[in-house]
């Protein structure tokens, strides 16, 4: 594995690779992933913001605004909130948190402690040798003395065009916000159709956005068709840690932007508060901690 360093507007990003994949991670941005780009195919399956320069942002900082893309992941909360006492910023504490990281010969951790809910993150990303897989191996350790109620949750950009297709066995699906869906008044349906649309097709950029729970599948997996059907990127993990899949995709309706974002989640709804109060959130008391692999693929949809 070839290791490297480079600096972009003052964030340092660091790179592992091989012959078939090239990472990047920014540890100063709670442990970004930049990139994931495919050596065989020449291709970046990650989507970018290329409004916006890559910067750190000060913690408690306005999310959607500052959304440069790649891979973030939301811990403690989504929306600002106040949960087990405390006041969480918007789409919580990691994404502006600088974090530690070491590197080996075959790994590149990110670690540190979260200051408001005392849970300590560690990833370890690995290059799997013969495929175009990245094995991300997670710690979660709740070292706040009291018990945490919180939402883990992935989150890949991904680039997009008309055409392309979610991947999930999801049974059922549910519209988040439906004031700015293009199917307002779906309720609960059986995934993909809406109203006789194949929800999990990409259409045009037309000015629209979807916004979706996706649960009971069979599987912890999700994916994303690209290329006329030749890419594939995909998330594999334990389903007892995401129990549920959140697909959050624009149009063009959310700031112009045209991408689709891969969300597994260990909590629905968006609150944690109302998560919680329906034992469908991730629980850690004192000491405890989560441990689980979540592994990518990033290559041909063979």
């Amino acid at each position: 594995m070839i290791q490297s360093e480079r600096s972009v507007n003052g964030v340092r990003l660091l790179t592992i690779e091989n012959d078939d994949l090239r990472v990047e991670v920014a540890p100063s941005l709670g442990g970004k992933v930049t990139s994931v780009y495919n050596k065989q195919l020449k291709n970046e399956f990650l989507w970018h913001n290329d409004g916006l320069p890559l910067a750190e942002q000060e913690a408690g900082a306005d999310y959607d605004s500052n959304f440069w893309g790649g891979i973030d992941e939301l811990l403690p909360n989504d929306i600002p909130e106040t949960v087990d006492g405390v006041a969480y910023p918007d789409h919580g504490e990691l994404w502006t948190t600088q974090l530690d990281y070491k590197l080996s010969d075959q790994c590149l951790s990110v670690y540190g402690l979260l200051p408001r809910s005392g849970l300590f993150y560690e990833k370890a990303l690995h290059l799997h040798a013969d495929a175009p897989k990245i094995k991300i191996e997670y710690r979660i350790e709740n070292r706040s003395g009291v018990r945490r109620h919180f939402l883990w949750k992935l989150h890949a950009a991904l680039r997009i065009r008309e055409g392309d297709r979610l991947v999930s066995r999801a049974g059922k699906g549910r519209v988040v916000y439906p004031e700015s869906s293009r199917f307002p008044d779906a309720g609960e349906f059986q995934w993909p159709f809406v109203r006789g649309v194949d929800a999990a097709v990409v259409p045009a950029k037309n000015g629209t956005m979807d916004f979706f729970y996706l649960y009971d599948s069979p599987e912890g997996k999700m994916g994303f068709i690209s290329e006329k059907g030749q890419h594939l990127f995909s998330y594999q993990y334990d389903q007892t840690v995401f129990p549920y899949q959140w697909y959050f995709a624009s149009y063009g309706q959310f700031l112009d932007h045209y991408t689709a974002i891969l969300e597994p989640a260990s909590a629905m709804p968006v609150s944690v508060g109302e998560a919680a109060g329906l034992g469908q959130c991730s629980v850690l008391d004192p000491g405890e901690k989560i441990q689980t692999t979540v592994t990518i693929y990033a290559g041909e949809n063979r």
